[in-house]
């Protein structure tokens, strides 16, 4: 498993084990439809991905579609997709700028910690989570720099 990193850093997602790819194919996923459906966990995890702010809009709400700040209050990313299983979330989210970019983030958690399992670039237009779950099982998703 990958932990974060101190100091807001997260440290560079490690990709799956057989074991735990075994356990994600088994896995169901119910919908979460808002970061507030999220666990508390996983919030705080994506928040140290994003750099200390959970810099993140709803599903459908208005963001930073572009390199370009047109209105420094809106986020850089909006939520596109979220489930969780009992001990699994998979989050699938855009992320602003000049390569408008759409990003998935694998957590295993539990009341006692969270940890980021793998993630980075995603294809773009996955719409259900389990096209998220295929996507990353698959090798789909791509180690990237930023979140």
């Amino acid at each position: 498993m990958c932990a974060i990193a101190a100091g807001g850093q997260a440290a560079s997602p490690a990709a799956l084990s057989a074991s735990q790819r075994r356990h994600l194919e088994d896995e169901r996923f119910g919908i979460v439809t808002a970061i507030r459906g999220l666990p508390l966990g996983v919030r705080e995890e994506l928040q140290n991905l994003f750099g200390g702010s959970l810099d993140i809009a709803e599903p459908g709400a208005p963001f930073q579609v572009t390199g370009v700040v047109s209105d420094a209050r809106l986020p850089r990313r909006r939520l596109v997709l979220a489930g969780c299983s009992i001990d699994h979330c998979l989050v699938y989210y855009e992320r602003a700028g000049t390569a408008h970019s759409w990003q998935a983030a694998l957590f295993h958690w539990t009341p006692a910690a969270t940890t980021l399992e793998t993630g980075g670039t995603a294809p773009r237009g996955l719409k259900s989570i389990d096209d998220v779950k295929i996507a990353v099982l698959s090798g789909a998703i791509t180690q990237s720099a930023g979140w």
